[in-house]
């Protein structure tokens, strides 16, 4: 994208000024000439648009859709993301719920190719929402471009808005939080986990997850952990943290290097 945010600093100072002048940096990157061009091009044609073969041979619309869900990637892998599309999740063994990644299923339900029998791009208000979800996403990424963890930090909101609207039960909520890759990496480091935390067994992961906030937020419910002040706290914390870690490894890593030095 042709707009380039402004991110002077990196950190939780970084973060303050990003979050004062987020809204008028969104307005400009969205009214950049490349991004007018793709949303334009969408809101024209989506709702010709009735299977999800039709949008997999559109690069220009699949594009946009896989953009509004951060899955950008997978733009050449037609075969796999019209499965996800085809399959639905309605049933339990569909594609999108049998991946760790929850996106997958969000993009499947949303477009709803395989759960509604008529495709929901034709809805008067479809082409809105996924525009808005896109230029969200892309604004993230292209501050992720300069500094990742301001990324995942403006994902924080939306994200865990999602799990908290998508599952019912609060341990649901925390299976699905540790489904999206994004939302996890920023809960694991604020919360103060190692990234090996990953490795040991699913319910030990939620036990602890719960554990820990608790201890630091006075509370395990996600939808709690969504309120204003307590992103505010897991942002601070996941900035001073993943400052502290990066410090640390660069610590490390010229310590290894004066020792190299002298044999």
């Amino acid at each position: 994208m042709t707009f380039q945010p402004v991110v002077p600093i990196s950190g939780y100072a970084g973060w303050l000024f990003l979050d004062r002048t987020v809204d008028q940096q969104r307005a400009a990157f969205n009214e950049s000439a490349e991004v007018v061009r793709v949303t334009d091009t969408f809101r024209e044609q989506i709702g010709d648009i009735r299977t999800a073969e039709d949008l997999v041979n559109n690069r220009d619309l699949l594009s946009v859709a896989l953009g509004a869900f951060g899955l950008d990637d997978d733009i050449n892998n037609t075969f796999f993301i019209r499965k996800v599309l085809e399959d639905g999740t309605v049933d339990p063994d569909a594609l999108a719920n049998r991946l760790s990644d929850s996106r997958y299923a969000d993009f499947s339900e949303t477009f709803g190719f395989g759960n509604f029998g008529i495709a929901r791009t034709g809805l008067s208000f479809f082409a809105d929402d996924i525009i808005d979800r896109f230029e969200a996403e892309q604004f993230g990424r292209a501050v992720g471009e300069q500094d990742n963890d301001m990324r995942l930090a403006l994902n924080l909101g939306p994200a865990i808005d999602g799990v908290v609207a998508g599952t019912g039960s609060n341990n649901g909520q925390w299976f699905a939080m540790m489904g999206n890759a994004p939302l996890r990496s920023m809960f694991q480091t604020a919360l103060g986990f190692p990234s090996s935390f990953a490795t040991i067994d699913l319910d030990q992961q939620l036990e602890q997850f719960q554990d820990r906030a608790q201890s630091t937020f006075g509370t395990d419910q996600m939808d709690q952990l969504a309120s204003p002040e307590n992103q505010e706290k897991m942002i601070r914390l996941f900035l001073l943290r993943s400052e502290a870690n990066a410090a640390s490894r660069t610590s490390s890593a010229s310590v290894a290097l004066s020792l190299l030095q002298q044999i």
